[in-house]
Order: C-alpha cells, then structure tokens, then sequence
C-alpha cells in the first residue's frame, strides 16, 4: 500500500508539472500525458521531460498500481486537465472533459436552427463534413448553463435532434514534448496511404525520407508533437537498426490538438476523418480515447461504409476504467499491447470488444528532432496492427481474415492474439553510441 500510495503521488506531479519544451521556431506543443503508457527514458539525444513516469526514477510505477489505482490516475488526470483549462473545457456527467460552452447539433434542419436559436441557442460556427456527407454546427449554450444543462434543456426542446457534447479526447499514451517544427508536406504518389488521427509529425532522421502530408485540424498549420511522431516513426520510420512497421508507404497525418492540451475535440477528430476519407487512406490509426460520442460515432461508421479499416487503440487506464471510444465502436479494430515476453500490459484499458494485441512495451519510437525513447502503452501497438492491415489486400473483412491468421497466442487479454510480434525495436537493438 505504501509503494502504490508513493507511485500516486509521483504520478500526480509529474501531470501536474506542466513542463513543456520550446517548439521551433516558438510554438509550445505539449498533449495531454498518461501515467502509464508514456515515455520511460530516453536512450540518445538531449534527455526529455515527459508527461510519464521515468524509469529512472528506480521506481516500476506499472507494477505498483492495481486496477484501482489506475482508474483513480484517470480521474485526477481528467480532473487537472480541466482545470488547467478552465476558459476552455468543463466536465461532463461522468467528469470527461467537453469543450465549454458547445453543443454539436448533427444534421440540423434550418427549421430547427431556428427554433434553437429563438430558445438562446447561437449558432457559433458551421463545421460541416462535406467528405463524409454529413452537416454540423456548433452552438452556443445560454448564459448561466453548463453544457449538461443546455445539452437537458435542448433534449426537451427538440427531442427529434441530434445533440452532442463537443468531448475532448487524449492520446492513449503518454506525451512526448515537442521540440522541433512539423514536417513540410511532400507530394504523395499513387498507392493509398495509412492515415493518423493525433498530433502533429516532427521532423527526425528515421522520417527524413518518408513521404508525409500533414493538415491541421485546430487553428493553422500542423504543430508537431512527441505523441505524433513516435506514431509516424513506428509506421514509416527508417533509420539504422530502426525500422517501422510500414516502411514505403506514404503517410496523411492529421494533427488534431495544434499543441494545445484542451483540444482534441471529436468535431477535429471528426472533420480529420473526412480529410483521409477525400484522401484516399485506407487504412486509419487513432491512439486517442474518450468516452462515446454521437457525432465521432456517425463519423466513424461513414468512414468504414466507405471502406477505411479503423485501428484503434483501447487505451492505458486498466480494466476498472470505463470503455474507451472510438475501440469500442462496431467494426473498429481494437488493440492492446503487449510486452517482450507476450503478456498483456497491466495498465491496458478495456473496449466493448477486442481484436488483437501488438508491441507495446520494450521498445523504442523516435522523439521530436532526434534520437529515441523506451515507449510503453497500447497507443504504441496500434499502428503496428494498422500497418498489417495496410500490408493485407481486398476488403476490411478480407483484410481481417489475412491479419487474423497471423495472429499467436499471448499471456492474458489479447484478443484474437499477438501480429506483427517481430516488429518491436528493442532498446539494445536501435541504441547507437555517438
């Protein structure tokens, strides 16, 4: 009890720290960290602070903590990125965090926007989905409400509406710091590429030859972050003994969070999944969990009708936390990690469903400008399992049926079993002495 009690301490200020690294050429990026399924150390280059436990701190804080505590981690987690936050977000019923003061009314008729309207409902932005057919606008709550008041007072308004909060989702890992600009575009050449839904791409030895494009989804260009670019390294990074599990193919990377902690919105979560859809990706990674939501959930299901194989990762918050969405959606592939002596990780969260386990532990992904970082967490084997998806021909199901025979049994929850089992980049094998 004393050594979980000391690991929740030390969990607890290192989320709250707030440490953040320079961008250049200024911008500060940092997302949101987990206690578990972040950084563990650097192994070259310039040491980071990150948004995890350090190994370094001689403290195995994965080992020390039960279900229990994981799930309370969760909600001290949620609770300080609200209040950090506090012009920006508030919390739901269930104490996720929404963007304050909006409502996503999803294919609102003009009628209905005028009858919201009249009722002090304004109508903020219009964010509509062309790519994926579908229309939304943000609106406005009146004066004095929260958004779960609004949200009642809509629901009994215009029962017949589709209403949603604007949820924030994290990274299903932990952050790692920015500290260099985002990628240039380059041009993409005809093969259908994997897509990403996270943070921003940095530039890194191991990327210097793959073929990225990159689209901010918040305000202005892409931001690079640590999160993003370990994900893009994992699948189309190159570098010596570091190989990703997609090399080759061209990558579309859609930056969500702008360097901002409080973005990650489902409507930019929702508004990227049209961007890859127009883009032909046919195959999307998303490291991001949240609680469900309507309008990420109709973005999610146009998506797979048009073909797009969804890989997502189930998150780091343990089995007493509740589902995490979007893995938990019908037809999402949802994956776990698993570590180098195939056990499922201790801290893997859990989805209505679960497919298949991948890496996610023992192993190194490229930080931000160079070198690279011990990663853990199920953020990390989903983009393994993507590039198997990427690898296979014809249909999602199809695919599935070619993913599935690959698969070998593991230690504990692992789905349908362990793919891509020899992609992990183990430490000893990538470290490079300058």
């Amino acid at each position: 009890m004393k050594r979980q009690t000391t690991a929740l301490m030390m969990a607890a200020a290192l989320l709250c720290s707030g440490a953040q690294a320079q961008l250049l050429p200024g911008a500060v990026s940092q997302l949101p960290g987990q206690v578990v399924g972040g950084v563990l150390s650097p192994l070259r280059g310039t040491p980071q602070t990150v948004g995890g436990i350090v190994d370094t701190l001689g403290l195995r804080t994965v080992d020390a903590l039960d279900r229990v505590s994981l799930r309370d981690l969760r909600r001290a987690r949620l609770e300080a990125l609200i209040r950090a936050n506090r012009d920006v977000l508030e919390a739901d019923a269930d104490g996720n965090p929404v963007r304050r003061g909006e409502i996503i009314a999803i294919d609102a008729s003009p009628a209905l926007l005028d009858q919201v309207r009249a009722a002090g409902f304004p109508v903020l932005r219009e964010s509509g989905l062309h790519d994926l057919g579908i229309r939304i606008h943000v609106l406005g709550v009146p004066k004095g409400d929260t958004v779960r008041e609004a949200l009642k007072r809509l629901s009994r308004l215009a029962p017949d509406g589709q209403f949603e909060m604007n949820h924030v989702f994290e990274p299903a890992g932990g952050a790692l710091i920015a500290v260099s600009k985002a990628m240039a575009a380059s041009a993409l050449p005809a093969a259908r590429p994997i897509g990403i839904i996270d943070g921003g791409v940095a530039a890194h030895p191991a990327l210097s030859h793959a073929r990225i494009t990159q689209r901010g989804f918040v305000q202005g260009a892409p931001q690079a972050s640590g999160h993003g670019t370990a994900i893009a390294s994992l699948l189309v990074g190159k570098d010596g003994a570091f190989r990703g599990a997609a090399v080759g193919r061209s990558l579309l990377a859609a930056d969500v969070y702008g360097g901002n902690p409080a973005s990650g919105s489902a409507e930019a979560i929702s508004r990227a999944f049209g961007w890859l859809a127009a883009s032909g990706a046919e195959v999307v990674n998303i490291s991001l969990v949240g609680p469900p939501n309507r309008l990420l959930a109709r973005a999610v299901e146009v998506s797979r009708q048009r073909g797009i194989t969804i890989v997502a990762a189930v998150g780091n918050d343990g089995p007493a936390a509740p589902a995490m969405y979007p893995a938990s959606y019908p037809g999402v592939i949802a994956v776990t990690g698993v570590d180098a002596r195939n056990k499922a990780l201790l801290e893997a969260g859990r989805a209505g469903h679960l497919d298949f386990a991948a890496p996610g532990a023992d192993m190194v992904a490229a930080l931000p400008g160079e070198g690279y970082a011990k990663v853990r967490g199920t953020s990390f084997a989903a983009p393994l399992v993507a590039a198997r998806f990427a690898a296979a021909s014809g249909s999602s199901d199809a695919r599935e049926r070619i993913v599935g025979a690959e698969a070998v049994p593991g230690r504990g929850k692992v789905g349908r079993g362990i793919v891509c089992k020899t992609c992990r980049n183990a430490p000893g094998d990538v470290l490079v002495k300058k």
